[in-house]
């Protein structure tokens, strides 16, 4: 499956962001899907991650309640609605994809695809 992101940019602390991963392919239903993100210097982080139900979702601490993950099988798209968003939210965010059941931990290397990421920076 291939997997591109878009909607990152420059916006303000406290301004909201909508970030898509369209994947191409007819098996999007059959992944779970995660996004992840990697500011500069540092190591690629867990953002949140979505079953393929759409049903579980999960979040790394520093997004809970600011981020919601959803997808929608019909378009083969899955989104990330970032609120509240802060200077320390300044990253490439990368959506990545994986067959059937994620690994516990949401794990970088657990993840079988990837898109090239998006941009996002948060001025203060």
């Amino acid at each position: 499956v291939q997997l591109q992101a878009s909607g990152g940019g420059l916006v303000q602390a406290g301004d909201s962001l909508r970030l898509s991963c369209a994947a191409s392919g007819r098996t999007f239903s059959s992944y779970a899907m995660g996004w992840f993100r990697q500011a500069p210097g540092k190591e690629r982080q867990f953002v949140s991650g979505i079953r393929i139900s759409g049903i579980s979702t999960y979040y790394g601490d520093s997004v809970k309640g600011r981020f919601t993950i959803s997808r929608d099988n019909a378009k083969n798209t899955v989104y990330l609605q970032m609120n509240s968003l802060k200077p320390e939210d300044t990253a490439v965010y990368y959506c990545a994809a994986v067959l059937g059941r994620p690994s516990d931990n949401w794990s970088v290397g657990g993840m079988d695809y990837w898109g090239k990421g998006t941009l996002v920076t948060v001025s203060s």
